[in-house]
């Protein structure tokens, strides 16, 4: 004979758990949403617009810790690894406009698999502002813009990165190898 109560447990943890998971889903995907908006808004230079789409992902990923806080094991969920990343991405793609630099990400929730695959898909958007540079005829920031891909690009090398990580970085030297197209461009137009 089964023990009934104790099926019913199990059925409760696991209805909370998938409960739990698909509401993780959903703000994870919002937090993804306002991230790349926030990325948009710092293509078209208006800081104001990505600070406040950044502040409406960090109130989703907030909500998420919290949930996490009742279910432990929903810190491995994807949807919610995903959000963290393009968060990471969006913020690193901030410091850079602001100043210059890349550099950390504040955040215990942040490991180094988050911060490695969204300074990756960084080199993407620097890219991207690389070519609008170019349009503009900027070739010095276009060259600073390559340097700085290059740099991070020899940093993700000195890893050794395989998995995952290993695709982020394959990423991220095409990324460079276009950067370093644009200048080749730049130099042809210019003799």
């Amino acid at each position: 004979m089964l023990d009934r109560d104790f099926f019913a447990s199990i059925k409760a943890q696991l209805g909370a758990y998938e409960s739990a998971r698909r509401e993780i889903i959903k703000l994870s995907s919002d937090a993804i949403a306002a991230a790349k908006r926030a990325i948009f808004a710092l293509h078209r230079d208006d800081t104001a617009a990505a600070a406040k789409l950044l502040a409406e992902a960090d109130q989703a990923l907030e909500k998420i810790r919290a949930a996490i806080k009742q279910q432990p094991d929903l810190a491995a969920e994807g949807s919610y690894r995903a959000a963290l990343e393009e968060y990471v991405e969006a913020q690193l793609y901030r410091q850079y406009l602001a100043d210059g630099t890349v550099g950390q990400v504040a955040g215990e929730h942040i490991d180094y698999d988050i911060y490695i695959g969204g300074l990756s898909d960084l080199t993407g958007e620097l890219q991207r502002r690389q070519v609008r540079l170019a349009t503009e005829g900027q070739p010095a920031e276009v060259k600073k813009i390559k340097e700085l891909m290059e740099a991070i690009v020899i940093e993700l090398l000195e890893m050794d990165l395989g998995g995952y990580l290993r695709n982020k970085f394959d990423q991220a030297k095409n990324n460079l190898r276009r950067a370093e197209e644009v200048l080749y461009e730049l130099s042809l137009r210019g003799k």
